[in-house]
């Protein structure tokens, strides 16, 4: 199993002048620690289930630029952009830009998008639930085509895009990963089978749903003649490494249940990950002992 660090919160003593400085330092840690992923979110205001929306909320691939130059191993991704926030042809753009300069460690995070609030107040068009499907699966459609090297115009319902240019190409070959986030299982899982490289589940629900869920995806992908086993399986979950909270047995304990139910990449955000002491349990103890799971 490989392991993930998802970064949500920026909140931190000091901040905003210690958010860049303490962001480094989480990033080379989790880095150095064997962490085979680094993640956040592409939010603009805080969700609710993080803390307030006022709270400090960095821009995703900005700051997923800034976390490149301080790594050197870990792979790089939003968890995950919502469809309405940029146009197709430019967020390819950007994230071919991250791969480049990263040397080839993007992912493409992608979803429908819920969170209405930040993109009104921001003044980004939120279309009904039905379109943002609509515009995820040509946004798929899309990236699937420039990063084939396929130039010829794209004329969809949504978009049209008369020259789909991408110079320079990514690294990643064929081309960054595509992840698909979210659990529905009619419509999400469905594009997953049909144009993605990933899945990613929430782990709060439990093993037995994410093992339900890895079922639909498997049926999904038997209707549509993919290989289920080419789609990458990971899962978003919290943990709290502190005294009277969770230790590193209990986390192991975590890992191995995710991994009986199908996950093969855990994904882990910490509320207290700016402490810099969980990030070395796990490269200590965690990761060292879920590896072969």
């Amino acid at each position: 199993m490989r392991v993930g660090l998802q970064v949500p919160s920026f909140t931190w003593p000091g901040a905003p002048g210690s958010i860049g400085p303490q962001l480094a330092r989480i990033a080379r840690t989790a880095d150095e620690a064997g962490f085979a992923s680094i993640w956040v979110m592409d939010h603009f205001f805080q969700i609710e289930v993080v803390g307030a929306a006022e709270e400090p909320m960095l821009e995703g691939y900005s700051a997923l630029s800034y976390v490149a130059g301080v790594t050197e191993r870990a792979k790089l991704g939003t968890l995950v952009t919502g469809v309405q926030y940029r146009h197709p042809g430019i967020l390819l753009k950007t994230v071919t830009t991250l791969d480049v300069l990263s040397g080839g460690r993007a992912y493409l995070g992608i979803g429908a998008g819920w969170y209405e609030r930040e993109s009104r107040g921001l003044g980004v068009p939120f279309p009904p639930t039905a379109e943002r499907f609509e515009r995820l699966e040509e946004t798929l459609e899309i990236a699937n085509r420039m990063w084939s090297g396929d130039g010829e115009p794209f004329e969809g319902e949504h978009y049209r895009l008369e020259e789909p240019m991408n110079n320079p190409p990514s690294i990643s070959r064929p081309h960054p990963p595509i992840m698909v986030g979210g659990m529905g299982e009619q419509k999400t899982l469905r594009l997953v089978a049909r144009y993605a490289d990933a899945c990613n589940l929430f782990a709060y629900g439990g093993p037995d749903l994410i093992r339900h869920k890895l079922g639909v995806l498997e049926r999904h992908c038997e209707e549509a003649g993919r290989d289920y086993g080419e789609i990458e399986r990971t899962a978003l979950g919290t943990v709290h490494l502190a005294p009277g909270q969770m230790g590193a047995d209990d986390v192991i304990g975590t890992c191995r249940d995710l991994a009986g139910a199908g996950i093969q990449h855990a994904i882990f955000n910490m509320p207290n990950v700016h402490d810099i002491e969980p990030l070395e349990t796990f490269g200590q103890e965690i990761i060292p002992a879920v590896t072969d799971l």
